[in-house]
């Protein structure tokens, strides 16, 4: 439900003030996707542009909310808040409630436009390689049972050709930054276990790899290459 002008209005601000605010978010929120290829923006850096000159309470929830309402009607984007399922661990081998807390409060864009004009008029062709590795990486700690250790991964990488130690890799430059990425844009969680054998990494799918959107068009495609693998093995 959007912020009405009574809500503004009772926290003392102008329509021009609140108008000039959630621009500056919008503004904020689109820049910041661009130039992290989407990682998650935090919730605290969209506060502090409300309360660098207001200091009324509400506001930096009431801005924010129409912000998001805005992006969506008007570039077709959600602008969603993302959850974590679990936090990494201390050192202690315990979740940080701090972490969680600061974890809980960030948002990354997810387009709602229909797929073929998304691809059509929005999607950049040059990028489409760093999302068909984010959804082979994906995939791989998918089928794996959504754990993978690091060892593991780069196996399975392997069998494509793609090696950790390629830093200047044709398509995706440096690899283990490439997959570094995919932390960072909260698609898969990382974490170091430490065990009798030493100390081993972890890789498993965080909140947006397990969005509907991304983890139903991921069972879709698994379903399509099963029944094409079991349709040949048929004709053989």
């Amino acid at each position: 439900m959007a912020a009405t002008s009574d809500d503004y209005a009772q926290i003392d601000i102008s329509t021009e003030e609140k108008d000039k605010l959630v621009a500056e978010v919008m503004r904020h929120v689109l820049f910041k996707t661009h130039q992290t290829a989407g990682c998650p923006i935090k919730r605290e850096e969209l506060t502090q542009i409300v309360t660098k000159n207001y200091r009324q309470r509400a506001l930096p929830a009431l801005v924010i909310k129409e912000a998001g309402d805005r992006l969506a009607a008007t570039f077709g984007y959600e602008m969603r808040e993302l959850q974590r399922t679990r936090a990494p661990s201390t050192r202690s081998g315990r979740p940080s409630q701090q972490q969680v807390n600061v974890d809980a409060k960030s948002y990354v864009l997810v387009s709602k436009l229909d797929p073929e004009v998304y691809s059509n008029y929005v999607e950049h062709k040059e990028a489409a390689h760093v999302s068909g590795f984010a959804f082979v990486v994906i995939s791989i700690v998918h089928l794996s049972g959504g754990k993978i250790s690091e060892e593991d991964l780069w196996h399975q990488l392997k069998r494509l050709g793609l090696n950790e130690t390629d830093e200047n890799h044709p398509v995706l430059g440096n690899s283990k930054q490439a997959l570094e990425l995919l932390v960072q844009q909260r698609y898969l969680l990382k974490e170091k276990l430490t065990g009798p054998e030493g100390n081993s990494m972890m890789y498993e799918l965080a909140e947006r790899a397990l969005d509907e959107s991304i983890s139903g068009k991921l069972k879709d495609y698994i379903s399509q290459v099963v029944s094409t693998s079991t349709a040949s093995e048929e004709v053989d």
